[in-house]
Order: C-alpha cells, then sequence, then structure tokens
C-alpha cells in the first residue's frame, strides 16, 4: 500500500473519523458496537437506505444485547448519495443488491472503503484480505489505484465461512494443502435480520444456503491462500469442495474439514501449527487482532458454539478434534463468530492493517528525509 496515500491520516496519536455504510443492519450495528470507544478510530457519519435516511440513529431498531453508543446514537442518518460527506475512511455493511455501485463511487471520490459485501471481492484488483492470512495482497492498491484512476480505494473481507476455513489453511501451509473437503453449518445470524423463518429453522437442518455460498468458500479461499507476485495474485493450487448448512444455531459458523497435505506431517505437527499460528496483526499488537488467532481444543467434544463463540470477544478461530481420516489424510472441525470475525471484525482488522501499514511507511519516510541531516551538530 503506497505511502503517497496517507495525507488523509490525522497526525500520530489522533483518532481517524469514519463512517458506515449500512449502519442499521445487523453487521453495521455490531460496526457500530466494536467501535465504541477504540483507540484509532471515531463514528462520525453513517449511511443507509431511503427508508431509514434522516432519521436519528438512536431511534432506529436497534438488535444487539449491548446498549447503541451514546455518541452514535445522536448522529443522522445520510442516505447513500450523500458522498460529499462521508469522511475518508468508510465501513461498508451493505447488501451486495446495493452495494456494487454504491462502493465504486465512494472509492472514486476519494474514499477508502472497507466492505464485508460479496460484490468486487473477485476483482483482481482488489484485496480479498484476512490479516493474518494475507496482508501482503494489499499491495494490489497501487494497481489499483492506476487502472481504476482514483486516489480512494477499495478492500474486501472474505465470506464469514470462508474466514474460519481460510485461517486453517493458512497455519497448515507449510505442510501444503492438496485437496480439501468441507461441511459447514451455520448460524442463523448469517443470514441477517430477520433471517430464516422460524418454522423453517427450529428444529431443523437446512441444506442449502443461497447467494453461491458453496462456491464463495471454493474460489475465495483460494485467492486468500494465493502468492502476490508482479501487480497480482497467483491463486493457490490446491481445490476445495463445499457444502454448507443452515442450522437453528445464533452464532458461531461450525466448519468440518477433511484435507490432504503434501507434506505428510504427524498429528501432533498439524496441532502445533494450528496452536502456534501467529501473523502480522499479532507482531503490530492491532487493537482488534486476538492475541491467539487459533484456539486449539484438546476436548473431544470442542468446539462448540455455544461454549466457545464469544471468547477473546468472538475475533478467535477455534479448531478441535484434529485426527487421521481414512481418505485424505487428515481431519478437524473449525469454528468462529460469523458476524464478528466472519463480518464486522473482519473489516475492522482490515481497516487497522491499512492505517497500521500507512503509518509505518510515512514514520519510515520521514526517517529517511532525515538522514542526510543526521550528522549535523547544532551550534
Amino acid at each position: 500500500m503506497s505511502s503517497n496515500s496517507n495525507s488523509w491520516l490525522p497526525p500520530s496519536g489522533g483518532k481517524i473519523d469514519v463512517g458506515i455504510l449500512g449502519a442499521t443492519g445487523v453487521v453495521g450495528q455490531q460496526l457500530v458496537s466494536m467501535l465504541a470507544g477504540h483507540p484509532w478510530f471515531r463514528v462520525t457519519w453513517l449511511a443507509a437506505s431511503e427508508r431509514s435516511a434522516g432519521h436519528r440513529y438512536g431511534d432506529l431498531a436497534w438488535r444487539l444485547p449491548a446498549r447503541i453508543p451514546a455518541d452514535t446514537a445522536d448522529l443522522r442518518v445520510s442516505p447513500l448519495d450523500a458522498i460529499s460527506d462521508a469522511p475518508q475512511l468508510l465501513f461498508s455493511a451493505l447488501d451486495a443488491s446495493v452495494a456494487g455501485d454504491a462502493e465504486t463511487a465512494f472509492a472514486r471520490s476519494g474514499r477508502h472503503v472497507v466492505s464485508n459485501a460479496r460484490n468486487h471481492r473477485m476483482d483482481p484488483l482488489v484485496p480479498l484480505l484476512i490479516p493474518e492470512v494475507n496482508p501482503d495482497h494489499l499491495s494490489l492498491l497501487d494497481a489499483q489505484r492506476r487502472a481504476r484512476g482514483w486516489t480512494g480505494s477499495l478492500v474486501t473481507n472474505p465470506n464469514c465461512s470462508t474466514i474460519v476455513i481460510a485461517m486453517v489453511l493458512a497455519a497448515l501451509r507449510p505442510f501444503a494443502p492438496k485437496r480439501i473437503i468441507v461441511t459447514t453449518m451455520q448460524a442463523l445470524s448469517g443470514a441477517g435480520y430477520p433471517g430464516v423463518a422460524s418454522l423453517d429453522a427450529l428444529g431443523n437442518v437446512v441444506p442449502y444456503i443461497g447467494g453461491g455460498e458453496e462456491e464463495k468458500i471454493e474460489t475465495e479461499s483460494l485467492k486468500l491462500l494465493g502468492r502476490y507476485a508482479d501487480g497480482a495474485v497467483i491463486n493457490a493450487d490446491f481445490v476445495v469442495s463445499a457444502q454448507v448448512n443452515r442450522v437453528p444455531v445464533p452464532d458461531g459458523h461450525t466448519a468440518v474439514m477433511a484435507f490432504e497435505l503434501a507434506a505428510k506431517p504427524s498429528i501432533d505437527e498439524v496441532s502445533a501449527a494450528l496452536a502456534n499460528f501467529t501473523a502480522e496483526p499479532q507482531q503490530r499488537r492491532l487493537p482488534t487482532a486476538p492475541a491467539q488467532p487459533i484456539v486449539l481444543h484438546t476436548a473431544q467434544d470442542r468446539p462448540q458454539p455455544r461454549l466457545d463463540v464469544a471468547f477473546g470477544g468472538g475475533m478467535p478461530v477455534h479448531a478441535g478434534r484434529v485426527r487421521r481420516c481414512p481418505v485424505l489424510g487428515y481431519k478437524l472441525v473449525a469454528m468462529g463468530h460469523n458476524v464478528v470475525r466472519g463480518a464486522s471484525g473482519a473489516a475492522l482488522l482490515n481497516a487497522e492493517l491499512m492505517v497500521a501499514r500507512l503509518r509505518s511507511a510515512a514514520a519510515a519516510e520521514t526517517e529517511d528525509e532525515a538522514k542526510p541531516f543526521a550528522s549535523v551538530r547544532q551550534v
């Protein structure tokens, strides 16, 4: 990410004004909640559909158990075409039906958009980002700006189940994953509000989720684990087969995974790779980064959404039941909070990484500029 785009950052220590597109939905509200008291960011602007535009945010339906932050409650919701009023950094929790054009318009205006929507994920010039998995893909932004002719930027986070799966695969990258079969059991909150009708969900398993859910897991994983080189991402060379199910769980997507590893490690080596996995967000101590990205469980009946989903504020991915598979060699169970780690928290961590890298680049430039004067003695 080029440092020539950092002019919108405040002086060191100052908070950055941010806005939220789609602030009234489940993911938008979770973003509002997570941004309350954030050490780097301050919510100053909200936008949503015409149905909500013009209303005081606190007068609209609030669906989280935590109370709405008072400062945000007093904000007036703007329409999505009020681009000139928006701050430079925006989180998009928009529905895919409107996100594509809206996010492009804001990026074209010079805003930096961190999106949870699926519309731009597979665009070859748009980083599909998990900071622990592929932080180097942020380098795509230079090519994105040149090709699109804008000073803004557009970054996306993956599908909520894909994040859980890709984190596991990233930890196992030293063993060269080859083939992965995954079956997901996805929580009701993943369908948004009001979501799945109660008589369809209760006491039931629905073996289908629309919107290309299986295809997203199968394709996004390859881009996420792909290699950045010469201004482009070269997809990973493994293959993923996915089946998805909606289950009557409030929060927490579970992924049952079987996989082949070319290096043929022992089960203890696989377990150690998961337990010891760490990456740039932890090294930089980003505010939203979990200290332990993957929590490895040794109990045979874990992870479980009810017991584990809220651990660490919902940001870690959980793994357990690591064992031999008679078909592919290895299998395990993974789980993560679909609304936090899989959506709002993912976007927030992406923004933190972007800002941290820009600040580091700016500091390095300042240091380089000062080097010619380092030996000059003041008299």
